[in-house]
């Protein structure tokens, strides 16, 4: 029976949305050794939808419910499950349902709690719905706003990590035309100097930051937009002109293929499917997003909850794995900004 490594950092590890693949994908990555000699893993979830998800991973050791971080902390067998007095509702893999909504809310609220108070070293999070938690009466899209609300960290970023691309986005989830909007010099100028601070932070001495453009051909001298001219260029300048080595617009059709292949160590994405589709490309099961620009270390998979194949046991685990990896590796680097 594997058991809690006390000489690895506690990380907070939320299920998300039961009727989703979290509970599947937490209790397969439980059932192998990665995260047990990474961290020491702390659930905040259901413990009644992992044991249900223990079908898929026999390997995977027995929730034990406890109520607290320094309670989880003394489990020498099986894994500590907070539930933050919010079993969730039974699992019922595929079906949407605002109850589930409501109790990924109260598992992430836990988790960032803890890690505020210094309870464990960051979190990792599982996939919730967004429509879901929307039903359940939260004002927020998903878990990067709501995590930069409960740590007021008003200009944070979310980022997409593999070991060749990194992908750092000016905004997130927004329409495409509330998008293009916010391409602004002062949003790309503080995305280049956070995609910058991190790097360094990651042991990247002199970061290659590449600045996509919004348009294609990087707007042809204005012919197909204006934005690369009045917006993205100059900020490019301003950072340069502030010691980052920066460069761009770049057309964005190539530019996540020169990354890809040594010539950048980070592209920032104009929007947010700029960056994600050629990092699902090449890396769906290995990304992790990473949020920058909150006083917490936070991770994720690069994945939604997959409805339609919740209950199947067919859920791929390795995002998640990397998702903790990637934890344990910033937690012990002091990350968190």
């Amino acid at each position: 029976m594997r058991s809690p490594n006390t000489d690895k950092p506690p990380l907070a590890v939320t299920m998300g949305d039961v009727n989703g693949i979290g509970p599947e994908i937490l209790a397969k990555a439980l059932a192998t050794d990665v995260p047990w000699n990474t961290c020491f893993p702390v659930v905040f979830g259901s413990p009644r939808a992992l044991e249900d998800a223990r079908r898929f991973a026999p390997g995977c050791p027995v929730p034990v419910s406890v109520a607290s971080v320094g309670e989880a902390l003394g489990v020498t067998a099986g894994v500590p499950v907070i539930s933050c007095g919010n079993q969730g509702p039974v699992p019922n893999p595929g079906v949407l349902d605002p109850a589930a909504g409501a109790a990924a809310v109260a598992w992430i609220e836990g988790a960032v709690r803890a890690a505020m108070a210094g309870e464990v070293g960051g979190v990792v999070t599982c996939p919730i719905s967004k429509e879901a938690i929307l039903r359940a009466g939260c004002p927020h899209t998903g878990h990067t706003s709501l995590i930069a609300a409960m740590t007021n960290s008003p200009d944070y970023r979310m980022c997409l990590f593999t070991e060749r691309l990194r992908i750092i986005h000016i905004t997130a989830h927004l329409s495409m035309r509330d998008a293009v909007a916010a391409v602004k010099k002062g949003r790309i100028l503080q995305s280049v100097l956070l995609a910058d601070s991190a790097l360094k932070r990651l042991g990247i001495a002199a970061p290659r930051v590449a600045v996509a453009a919004l348009n294609p051909h990087a707007g042809e001298a204005g012919a197909f937009g204006d934005e690369e001219i009045l917006e993205i260029a100059p900020a490019v300048r301003e950072a340069a002109a502030a010691g980052v080595n920066v460069s761009g617009p770049h057309p964005p059709d190539t530019v996540f293929r020169r990354a890809y292949y040594g010539e950048f160590d980070a592209v920032i994405a104009m929007y947010h499917d700029q960056g994600h589709i050629p990092l699902k490309l090449v890396a769906m099961d290995e990304g992790v997003n990473v949020t920058l620009g909150t006083s917490i270390v936070r991770t994720s998979v690069d994945h939604g909850t997959a409805f339609d194949i919740a209950g199947a046991g067919r859920a791929r685990h390795e995002s998640l794995l990397s998702a903790v990896v990637m934890a344990s590796l910033l937690a012990e680097k002091g990350f968190a900004s």
